[in-house]
């Protein structure tokens, strides 16, 4: 279990790394793969949306879920916040909801002694792991509202800050479908997402399994893996943990080709409109980290840069009315992006 290029690292040569270290990191991927296995009663198939959304809560991040309706995206929140003992919220998003219905609001309190204070109810958004349903038919104020949420990890009311718990992480889902009434995200808040996972239909095995577990007299239930403290000591362990220069220089080309001012690549130049910034290195050097321990390895490979490019570029990107024209997506524009690095 070495990265690709063991002589030289990022932070610190492997050989040099101290045991201690390499004990937390096999450790935390026993007990990675427990909490897999722990998913894996509640959820069937889904090995890579699993994979991928745990890739996001080790790396103390926001994950992006779409998929059609029926999928288990919502009992896959549910599933996390069990699992890793996180104190939960559920935020169904419509037309309607106003900012206020998410971080809270002050209301004024007359005591028997008649003196007037105001005093601030918290709202959902004050919990470890806070799932917004169909987070696309908010309307963008109400959508603005989790902007200072997930990147500060406080909510300002009255001029007042207050901390969110910590961990914090959002979990949303959006429907591809019934687009009618809806409101595109903003870039600033797709970029505040560390992936975005496409959730596809389970394999035959997998739904034959679902079928006959979810409609008998009883379901499995997940069995709680970890705690919210033992869940911020695995994302500091993440942080940790060595990268080779060839995996740096990988994510640096990766990023870097995908921006028509600095890419070589001619279907760049041709199609994108909205390039990924520095926030897309910073999660792909993160995202690699847990990925590697998620899969039992000590050190991250140019493999989980390529792996990991499609949900951590597709909603940095937007393509321009040529692509469209031409038929051209965002996923083949990665793809193309990955071809030097195979």
């Amino acid at each position: 279990m070495t990265a690709d290029n063991p002589a030289t690292v990022s932070n610190f040569v492997m050989r040099d790394a101290p045991d201690k270290l390499v004990h937390d990191v096999e450790a935390l991927g026993r007990t990675l793969d427990q909490a897999k296995s722990s998913i894996g009663r509640v959820i069937f198939g889904q090995h890579e949306v699993i994979e991928q959304t745990l890739i996001t809560l080790m790396s103390g991040g926001h994950v992006l879920l779409i998929g059609v309706p029926g999928l288990a995206k919502t009992k896959l929140v549910e599933t996390l916040g069990v699992v890793f003992g996180l104190d939960e919220a559920r935020i169904q998003c419509t037309p309607d909801l106003m900012p206020a219905d998410i971080i809270g609001s002050e209301v004024l309190e007359e005591a028997e002694s008649g003196r007037r204070s105001f005093r601030f109810i918290r709202g959902p958004v004050f919990c470890q792991l806070l799932m917004a349903d169909e987070i696309n038919r908010a309307s963008p104020r109400t959508q603005s509202a989790l902007l200072q949420a997930m990147q500060e990890k406080r909510v300002s009311i009255a001029g007042q800050y207050h901390p969110l718990p910590e961990p914090f992480h959002v979990l949303a889902t959006q429907n591809p479908l019934e687009q009618e009434g809806t409101y595109p995200l903003p870039e600033a808040q797709l970029d505040r997402f560390l992936l975005q996972v496409n959730v596809g239909y389970p394999d035959l095995a997998a739904e034959r399994r679902m079928m006959l577990s979810t409609t008998g007299a009883g379901e499995e239930k997940a069995m709680k893996v970890m705690s919210a403290e033992e869940l911020m000591a695995a994302q500091r362990v993440i942080r940790q943990i060595p990268v080779g220069e060839s995996v740096v220089e990988a994510i640096l080309k990766l990023s870097r080709s995908g921006r028509p001012e600095t890419s070589e690549i001619a279907e760049v130049k041709q199609h994108v409109a909205w390039a990924p910034g520095p926030r897309a290195s910073q999660a792909l050097m993160l995202a690699c980290r847990a990925r590697a321990v998620v899969q039992g390895r000590l050190a991250p490979s140019v493999d989980d840069v390529i792996a990991l490019a499609p949900p951590i570029l597709r909603h940095r990107m937007a393509l321009n009315f040529a692509a469209r024209a031409d038929g051209v997506t965002v996923d083949d524009v990665i793809a193309k992006l990955c071809e030097p690095l195979r």
